[in-house]
């Protein structure tokens, strides 16, 4: 890893709504091939990634229990909608010559592996990407804070939320010309002021176990490469905002 680098290991949090581009639904295979090209050339500079998927493109469980279904069935409908996505990227990244290994939270063996702590461990020291599907395995738990708990047991020495903006805003930037970006937060600031950045139980377990936030925009091409390295425009959510 070259010394521009200020992680070794990340966690990488994509939403399902990224890979639909510009459809109104499903996955966007050209999206999906340019996010597994960026990942696999910071994946060639030596650091360690994994990846959680969203399955929002899909299936959302709380839309499904707006609309009158049991909550925990919508859950478990969205779950696998993320290992959709998840073996979507899989093959992008495959196509590119890049390992990967798929890791469910459910019990899915035909497609992809279950998830077992240290074989995840294992397959990242051997330089092949990890995507953690199907959330936490239970209901009720976003797949936001399916990423603040795979990052924390991985070890990972930061969590990267790739979204549609370069940042975190006081309002939304896609309605307000006026909206201002913050370049850093605290954990403490993003529950108080409730910024939609992840949920709470997402941003308490990150706190918990000191894990940076860097939140960017993965629509700019080279973004995530560039956040690894502190360019360009993010915001960084950690114990202490200097703001």
């Amino acid at each position: 890893m070259t010394a521009s680098y200020h992680y070794n290991r990340v966690l990488l949090k994509i939403s399902g709504e990224f890979l639909m581009g510009k459809q109104s639904y499903g996955i966007d295979t050209e999206m999906v091939a340019r996010v597994a090209s960026e990942i696999k050339a910071v994946s060639e500079q030596g650091i360690e990634i994994c990846l959680v998927i969203g399955g929002g493109n899909i299936f959302r469980g709380v839309s499904g229990a707006a609309a009158g279904m049991e909550r925990a069935t919508g859950d478990y409908m969205g779950m696998l909608a993320t290992v959709m996505n998840a073996l979507a990227m899989q093959n992008a990244l495959e196509q590119v010559d890049t390992e990967v290994r798929v890791m469910s939270a459910l019990p899915i063996s035909a497609v992809c592996e279950p998830y077992i702590r240290r074989r995840a461990m294992r397959h990242m020291e051997k330089g092949r990407i990890v995507i953690f599907a199907a959330g936490t395995g239970n209901p009720f738990f976003s797949t936001d804070t399916a990423a603040a708990l795979r990052a924390s047991e991985m070890g990972c020495d930061a969590l990267l939320k790739g979204t549609k903006v370069e940042g975190v805003y006081d309002k939304d930037p896609e309605k307000d010309a006026s909206a201002k970006r913050f370049d850093t937060l605290s954990y403490m600031d993003v529950l108080a002021k409730d910024l939609k950045v992840m949920d709470a139980s997402a941003i308490s377990l990150s706190r918990e176990n000191k894990i940076p936030i860097l939140v960017f925009s993965i629509a700019q091409e080279g973004g995530f490469d560039d956040v690894l390295q502190h360019k360009g425009a993010f915001t960084l959510v950690s114990e202490k905002s200097v703001s």
